[in-house]
């Protein structure tokens, strides 16, 4: 039996962060191109992309481009002609949206359905896999036995994210952005509404709570359901974050590898790692130790807790714990001894606000601020720039991966040879021209040919198991065992890379009816030539993209799974108990100028946000 492939997938804002992300450990790494990723400030050059590649591929690492926005008919052509590009320096896969790519003449190159696509329904999901789509990146808001339903119906490669900022609406269907300023999040340019504070009103027009980010969701950790995923049918996990730094990367990725690892060690029967070498840190990664809102797991074990991050959208990082008191100019924190000079912390002051310091210096774990704040006695102190942290895992050398190989350094007839074989199989010799003559005092030098051999230094190889098979005491200069060595390895990276077999597959345009027959806006059907893909697929009518058409003022710009009644603990499934204080509907949330109504869907367990004009009728409490 084949065992299957789990893989750890790894967000990369540039090249730097996507060659670190391997050397962390990451099995694939995802990256924008020039243009059409839905993070249009992480977009790079073909040529940084290609460099990518090349050493992605060394290491037996698949790299993925995005192609995840929406597209306008005057932007078809520009695309399609990206894609050969992409295709020509190897590029494993495109991750896409907008349907119109199903529709181009392209090169055989992998697709993977991004969660902008909506993937939640095992229907149609079964449908774009028909359609030859090889790999579907599931919505977030999926559980367990979701995901187990998809994996059945159909076979195609399932990806889900594992850690990193949660959208609090269904990915693909957030048109809050457009509709406030024009930035289009389908189109790459969120500005982020959702992490701004908002005060909540009833319907009596009373204020409920006040200036406090209530669509902010903490982010997502569901790297201790690894082995429950992986049954239920994912095969790569993937981190969130083409806009984080290195750091972050870093440390998400090595947190997730020694996971990993130790999963695939005990499951080796069934499962393996997807790419080639073997990682060793200088650090120990802790999810909290860089950006994070706080975790939450969603809804992969159903709904249990709250979700919300509202008195800050900021990174809250790691807690270091209570205030104990404020002596003079300093502060006198639990566990202050873990704080370092140039640290970053922050608390929440007693108007629910997310307030920092900065640590001038540390003395026996007695902290001086460099602003000293009137800071409560209890208040909960967590540090959210780790500055030590940062230096050590900034290095270089701080994540480094090797590819473990065996040397046999033996006798030709006109010399010499030194054979590298690795650990998937690839062999390179190197022959060395050179008179045999035996050692001084015919004593063996083996061991110091071992010693020079073993020095692999700057390359991906470490040199596991070295033979010498001489047939007498032959005598080497050391320049020439280096000289075999630097050989044998640059040539076994040039055999690496001839025998990297990339994936292809070349799409056939299919027919066989889409689940739906009228598409929604929320189909972000944007040009002409993704409505003929899904009207030869049956679909009857299409509303044009949100983007294109919106009405000012009465649109619904997000569907959530996030609940904000939930979250008061109103919810008439959960907290039956205190239906007596029911809320006078409808809740609106307000920012200034701006206002929306909540409309709540309680059979799906849905929230939806409209703009303040909308219409729309008030669902009675009581669950059906």
């Amino acid at each position: 039996m084949m065992k299957k492939k789990i893989e750890i997938l790894s967000p990369a804002k540039d090249i730097l962060t996507g060659i670190a992300a391997i050397n962390a450990g990451a099995d694939a790494v995802y990256i924008g191109a020039p243009q059409f990723g839905a993070r249009s400030n992480a977009n790079n050059s073909i040529e940084d992309v290609a460099a990518l590649v090349e050493y992605a591929h060394l290491y037996n690492v698949q790299v993925f481009v995005v192609i995840n926005t929406i597209l306008y008919d005057n932007e078809l052509e520009t695309c399609r002609q990206l894609i050969w590009k992409l295709y020509d320096i190897g590029v494993d896969a495109l991750i896409i949206q907008d349907m119109a790519i199903m529709e181009m003449e392209l090169p055989p190159i992998v697709l993977h359905a991004s969660t902008q696509a909506n993937n939640r329904d095992a229907d149609k999901i079964k449908f774009l896999a028909d359609a030859g789509i090889k790999r579907v990146v599931l919505a977030r808001e999926l559980n367990l036995h979701q995901i187990k339903e998809i994996s059945q119906a159909t076979d195609v490669e399932l990806e889900f994210f594992v850690t990193g900022a949660l959208c609090v609406s269904f990915s693909g269907n957030c048109y809050m952005s457009v509709a406030n300023g024009e930035r289009s999040a389908n189109r790459g340019s969120c500005a982020q509404n959702c992490r701004l504070p908002y005060n909540l009103i009833d319907g009596h027009g009373e204020t409920l709570i006040k200036n406090s980010h209530l669509l902010s969701i903490k982010d997502f950790d569901v790297s201790d359901q690894i082995p429950n995923l992986v049954e239920a049918g994912i095969v790569s996990f993937k981190i969130e974050g083409r806009l984080k730094d290195i750091v972050y990367v870093k440390n998400n990725v090595s947190y997730l590898r020694k996971k990993l690892d130790a999963f695939l060690n005990e499951n080796s029967d069934k499962y393996t790692k997807a790419s080639s070498g073997t990682c060793t840190y200088s650090f120990d990664s802790a999810l909290d130790r860089t950006f994070n809102r706080g975790y939450t797991d969603y809804f992969v074990n159903e709904r249990h807790q709250s979700i919300g991050s509202w008195e800050s959208p900021k990174s809250k990082g790691q807690y270091i714990g209570k205030l104990i008191k404020t002596v003079g100019n300093s502060y006198e924190i639990e566990n202050g001894h873990f704080l370092n000079n140039g640290d970053g912390l922050c608390f929440i002051n007693e108007n629910n606000e997310a307030e920092g310091i900065y640590v001038n210096k540390v003395e026996n774990g007695i902290v001086y601020p460099n602003v000293l704040k009137e800071i409560k006695e209890g208040t909960f102190i967590y540090r959210n720039n780790d500055a030590a942290f940062i230096k050590l895992v900034e290095r270089e050398d701080s994540a480094v991966r090797k590819i473990s190989t065996t040397l046999v350094l033996k006798e030709n007839e006109t010399g010499f040879e030194l054979i590298a074989t690795d650990e998937d199989g690839n062999v390179s010799v190197a022959t060395l021209v050179h008179p045999k003559e035996r050692t001084k005092n015919n004593e063996s030098i083996a061991e110091n040919f071992k010693t020079n051999l073993a020095k692999t230094g700057f390359t991906p190889y470490t040199a596991n198991e070295i033979t010498i098979e001489f047939s007498e005491n032959w005598f080497l200069p050391i320049s020439k065992i280096n000289e075999m060595r630097r050989t044998v390895y640059e040539q076994l990276s040039e055999i690496r890379l001839k025998n990297y077999v990339r994936k292809e597959h070349q799409m056939v345009k299919t027919s066989h009816p889409y689940p739906e027959t009228k598409l929604d806006f929320m189909y972000n059907v944007a040009n002409k030539t993704a409505r003929k893909f899904y009207e030869r697929h049956g679909v009857t009518e299409i509303e044009k993209a949100f983007e294109l058409q919106w009405d000012p003022g009465k649109s619904r710009v997000m569907t959530t799974k996030y609940c904000i009644k939930y979250e008061l603990e109103r919810c008439p499934k959960y907290h039956r108990e205190n239906m007596d204080k029911k809320l006078k509907e409808p809740l609106v949330l307000k920012q200034g100028e701006l206002e929306y109504k909540l409309k709540f869907n309680c059979k799906p367990c849905e929230m939806e946000i409209w703009e303040k004009d909308a219409e729309f009728e008030i669902e009675d409490d009581h669950i059906h």
